[in-house]
């Protein structure tokens, strides 16, 4: 699936854009003035040795004499030593500059992504989130580093050169500098050329990844689908585009550097043409013009980097301004400051002033529509779930069970009305105090590359081993666990890819017991494990639940008989709600979903 685009960007370059980074990087001051002062005296150098030169043909050379040779060589000898330490210097902190912006956008790109919520994440492809926090990243700690400092001395190169040039002959000087308003035209007009072009290339570039992002994901499903010629046939349309947008660019860039090159030997052949003649009559001595055929040769490198690195500033300012998107992409689900002040926020939480929390939640009055939506999903809807009660969430696949259950975790919020925690708005309260007081247990469950023991310990990260036994116990996993060679400290492989689904959830929820959550989700939690497995969870949410206000999100109607109230969902909206008995009683949309559940398992069973 390609990428869309979804932000529009100027057309020409914004130094305000990488102003907006300057506060990431700002503690590499002393790294970035060493490097400055480096490439400077680097430059310095640069532009002084040619003197050396002039030197030794109008003293040496046309009085033929060795006088003052020794002095010459040493004065050599330090200027080359000293270039070479300023080289070293220079090269130091390119390493450590370039390693540090890159390590420090990716913190804060891979921070940001932990304070946005869920709808984030649902809208947004993968691809496009690693081209940012990988790709991008590595391109800015390029540019911030190596390429900064080769405008730097190249910049300041020209710059004594051109005093220098001047200082000795004007007339010379006026003829090397001709080719300057050649050279600001060339620029003009690659300028944009090049934005765009380079702008289309990143898009087609995340476009790329995340097809083959996607495609090497679902590898198991292209196989059992035998689909793998149509996703090749998509993924060499992609890349064809890829390479015909790249193709462009490098194109673009590949006329754009010749260019100045040749302008650069077109003011050769004038200053060794005028220069020739100009050594007799007008007075000029010879080790002059080795001079400025000696910086007019040496120019066109520094006047052509120069001019790459601003293509390059113009080109990497798609990434800038990508990263600054992501970066300033507000959380949909924030707290206040005044309510930061007091609880802290997700990195910095201030736990000695969360209040403990019971469980009573209260819909009031709640109407919500989902930020892409033009419909309300629910209108004035209003329901008490006492502490310690069970709601159940029933109804087919994609009815939207889910929409009530992210409500009451603040994974969305309500677009009209009041949610209420043990009676508090729970916007008056951190995200980070309701978050961590919710054990959720996901229909596809998710574990991280590690040990089964590490994997439990992220529902409570202090937990004791003791602790992590016993909620393994709690959800029948302790059993397996210990059949496992390594036990605890079995390696779980890249989301769990040693473990079967089965024991997979039954990790999760140990997970999510660990915690002591007051608040319990299980979302269909039983509807990707066989049947042994979905047994044992039956049996296990009996215990797991008791004293805890519980949501239920279930397909299959046999796991929710016992809730203390079953909301029936159709089409997004809650059409019925009351107990099992209850809602059999009214012979509605509930009794037809039970009735045609209860007849295909019968009939199942027969077999």
């Amino acid at each position: 699936m390609k990428q869309k685009e979804e932000y529009g960007y100027p057309t020409s370059f914004d130094f305000a854009q990488w102003k907006k980074l300057f506060r990431y990087i700002r503690f590499l001051r002393t790294p970035f003035v060493l490097l400055l002062f480096a490439a400077m005296a680097t430059a310095l150098f640069d532009a002084i040795f040619p003197y050396f030169s002039r030197y030794a043909i109008d003293h040496f050379i046309a009085l033929q004499t060795t006088e003052g040779l020794g002095v010459f060589a040493l004065l050599y000898a330090l200027a080359a030593g000293l270039q070479t330490g300023a080289n070293v210097i220079y090269c130091q902190q390119c390493i450590v500059i370039e390693m540090k912006v890159g390590q420090a956008l990716r913190d804060a790109c891979f921070e940001h992504l932990q304070k946005l919520p869920l709808s984030f994440f649902n809208v947004t492809p993968v691809g496009y989130l690693v081209a940012r926090v990988m790709s991008d990243t590595n391109q800015l700690g390029s540019i911030f580093s190596w390429r900064l400092a080769e405008f730097v001395w190249n910049g300041c190169y020209l710059v004594f050169v051109v005093i220098s040039m001047f200082l000795l002959s004007w007339r010379l000087a006026l003829l090397v500098l001709i080719v300057v308003p050649p050279i600001a035209l060339v620029c003009s007009f690659f300028q944009r050329r090049l934005l765009r072009a380079n702008r289309r290339v990143r898009r087609a570039n995340s476009t790329l990844t995340a097809s083959f992002n996607e495609n090497i994901s679902g590898a198991k499903t292209i196989k059992t689908l035998a689909v793998e010629d149509t996703v090749c046939r998509e993924f060499r349309e992609i890349n064809l585009d890829m390479r015909r947008k790249a193709m462009h660019a490098k194109t673009l860039h590949a006329l754009f550097q010749p260019l100045v090159m040749f302008l650069g030997s077109v003011s050769l052949a004038l200053v060794m043409a005028a220069g020739g003649v100009m050594v007799g009559p007008w007075g000029i001595p010879l080790g002059t013009l080795a001079v400025f055929i000696s910086y007019t040769m040496n120019i066109v490198e520094p006047i052509q980097m120069v001019v790459s690195v601003l293509a390059d500033a113009i080109a990497v300012q798609a990434n800038v301004e990508r990263v600054n998107r992501l970066l300033e992409t507000v959380p949909a689900i924030q707290d206040p400051p005044a309510i930061q002040a007091k609880y802290g926020d997700i990195f910095h939480p201030k736990k000695e002033n969360w209040e403990s929390i019971q469980g009573d939640i209260t819909f009031q009055d709640v109407t919500f529509r989902y930020p892409d939506g033009e419909v309300n999903v629910l209108e004035h809807f209003d329901l008490h779930i006492p502490a310690g009660s069970t709601v159940a969430i029933v109804g087919e696949t994609g009815a939207g069970k889910s929409t009530l259950v992210n409500l009451a975790c603040r994974f969305y919020e309500p677009t009209e009305g009041k949610i209420l925690i043990d009676g508090v708005d729970y916007r008056e309260r951190s995200v980070g105090w309701l978050h961590s007081n919710i054990g959720y247990v996901l229909q596809s469950p998710h574990l991280f590359t590690g040990t089964i023991e590490e994997n439990i310990r992220y529902g409570k990260l202090d937990a004791t081993r003791e602790e992590i036994q016993q909620a393994a116990k709690m959800a029948c996993a302790h059993d397996f666990i210990m059949a496992l060679p390594g036990g605890y400290q079995a390696q779980v492989g890249e989301g769990g890819s040693q473990l079967s689904t089965g024991q997979k959830q039954l990790i999760s929820i140990a997970r999510a017991i660990v915690a002591n959550p007051r608040i319990f989700v299980l979302d269909e939690a039983t509807s990707s494990v066989d049947t042994e497995t979905e047994a044992l969870i039956q049996q296990i949410i009996g215990k797991v639940l008791e004293n805890r206000t519980s949501f239920l999100i279930a397909h299959r109607l046999s796991t929710v008989k016992n809730a203390h109230v079953i909301l029936v969902v159709r089409d997004g909206k809650i059409i019925e709600r009351g107990t099992h008995g209850e809602l059999l009683r009214k012979h509605g949309y509930y009794y037809s979903l039970y009735t045609r559940q209860f007849q295909e398992e019968r009939f199942q069973n027969a077999f």
